[in-house]
């Protein structure tokens, strides 16, 4: 879970640490070393080619200048349950995890128990804010609009998870193709064979993508877990996700081409602005294309041409539930007002990311 920092390739060159040895010198244990990470409270840097993340030296030992070391930081990362969050509020854990599957405050971290359930984790710090921000949902009649959605049967957990994760990633990877394989991560190959139809630029944005500073999860049901909670699971989120790789995709091809196999630079990558392929088959502009382009902007009309989409439900807006689809994009992820230079507005991006509108889009 955790990520590269905004350094560029230079800094590797520093002395560093490998990160079970950081974690070590901070008095903190993997775990509490891996969230710290996440939540940009240690800085790391990789390499342009990948590896896993190493701490500057320099980086250690002005952490071990801050006043409050070592317990400091430790108590920064503190994750809780439900029932010790439950506690921490004051509150029943009935109405604890409600507020949590609507969405009022975000898991930063999971694991799994005996029986392989998914069990969230959430920063003690965030709770008491949000306590602090949000008292009059800790007691009384939840709001009207609170008790619909649960009574949907929606989970915001893994949504905001999902969320923050990207969201922290990408604000912390220099590079352009690595920004954009993070965003890549959070679909399925289907959906990103639709968005990314190049499969040399498919294989370089898995090649890229940052590594978690502990690797991947070390038993085959913590993989298993990972690999089921990664991808978006609704239309709106996929939308959102396929709208944010294709912004990030084109930066990155700005930047440099995908390299073809042997590390030539593929002569066929697609120049910013270029209608893509709709899974691979023929052009957006003729045949099955055109009519899945046409599907698409019927899809798309309902988001005009400002690209009015829904996005992933705030933690802050639980009580504003049935306004999701009005909500603006998270925080750092990118939104129309900085699209990249060419790129097509409203109905055209969506005829551009083959959008079909499976399902219809929430909200």
């Amino acid at each position: 879970m955790g990520g590269v920092s905004g350094r560029d390739e230079a800094a590797v060159t520093a002395p560093t640490v490998a990160a079970g040895r950081a974690a070590r010198d901070l008095g903190l244990r993997r775990a509490e070393f891996e969230i710290a990470v996440h939540l940009g409270l240690i800085e790391v840097v990789t390499a342009r080619d990948g590896g896993r993340p190493r701490v500057p030296e320099e980086e250690i030992a002005r952490l071990r200048k801050v006043p409050g070391f070592p317990g400091g930081m430790a108590e920064r990362v503190r994750t809780v349950g439900t029932a010790e969050g439950a506690a921490l509020l004051g509150i029943a854990p009935a109405r604890f995890t409600r507020l949590a599957r609507a969405g009022c405050f975000c898991p930063v971290t999971f694991y799994l128990n005996r029986y392989r359930a998914v069990v969230w984790l959430y920063l003690a710090d965030e709770l008491s804010a949000f306590a602090a921000r949000e008292p009059e949902l800790l007691g009384g009649r939840a709001p009207v609009e609170m008790r619909a959605l649960l009574e949907t049967g929606v989970d915001r957990r893994p949504r905001n998870w999902r969320s923050q994760r990207i969201d922290r990633l990408v604000s912390r990877s220099g590079d352009p193709w690595a920004r954009a394989a993070v965003q890549a991560s959070a679909l399925d190959p289907v959906e990103l064979a639709e968005v990314v139809d190049d499969p040399y630029e498919r294989a370089y944005l898995v090649r890229v993508r940052p590594e978690p500073v502990f690797g991947r999860p070390a038993s085959p049901a913590a993989r298993e877990a990972m690999a089921e909670l990664l991808p978006a699971d609704d239309p709106d989120e996929i939308l959102w996700r396929r709208v944010s790789l294709t912004l990030e995709l084109d930066r990155a091809r700005e930047d440099r081409p995908a390299p073809a196999p042997g590390g030539d630079v593929a002569a066929h990558a697609t120049s910013p602005g270029t209608a893509r392929s709709v899974g691979g088959g023929a052009g957006v502009a003729s045949g099955a294309g055109g009519a899945a382009a046409g599907a698409a902007v019927g899809a798309g009309r309902a988001a005009s041409a400002s690209l009015v989409v829904p996005v992933p439900h705030r933690a802050t807006a639980c009580v504003e539930a049935s306004r999701v689809a009005a909500a603006g994009p998270p925080a750092g992820a990118p939104g129309p007002a900085d699209r990249a230079p060419g790129l097509p507005r409203g109905r055209g991006l969506l005829a551009r990311l083959g959008w079909r509108g499976r399902g219809g889009c929430a909200g």
